[in-house]
């Protein structure tokens, strides 16, 4: 069962507190780690992913933190997910280069398939500013 995990939840409300500070204005990890009931050495672990995946930037020096690298409407809840827990499969049998030898002949496949397809489609669908409330 797909289950995203809490680094997937907290990464993505920690963009989601990016995204409804004000356009380009760096936020504390500190402070994202306060409203998000985190802490900052597991912030910043998700902070480094995100940054990597080119998500989010770092502003150094006074009146720096976080800000997102686009706008919250050009970001996907999908991109954040992936960015935080890789590929997102319902069923091990759709991940790639899975170990299962009977996914050619499953009669359930074409189920898992579908059940992936949309929940990926409804990720898709979600853009930061949608979550926070733009």
């Amino acid at each position: 069962m797909l289950k995203i995990s809490t680094k997937g939840r907290y990464g993505l409300r920690a963009m989601i507190e990016l995204a409804q500070a004000p356009a380009g204005m760096p936020v504390l990890m500190a402070d994202i780690a306060h409203a998000q009931g985190l802490s900052r050495k597991y912030l910043h672990a998700l902070l480094v992913s995100l940054r990597n995946a080119g998500l989010v930037h770092s502003v150094r020096g006074a009146g720096g933190g976080y800000v997102l690298a686009r706008e919250p409407e050009t970001i996907r809840a999908l991109e954040v997910l992936e960015a935080l827990e890789g590929e997102l499969a319902v069923n091990p049998c759709l991940e790639r280069g899975s170990p299962c030898s009977r996914s050619r002949r499953c009669a359930a496949r074409r189920l898992w398939v579908e059940v992936n397809r949309a929940v990926v489609e409804t990720l898709d669908r979600f853009t930061l500013a949608d979550l926070a409330g733009r």
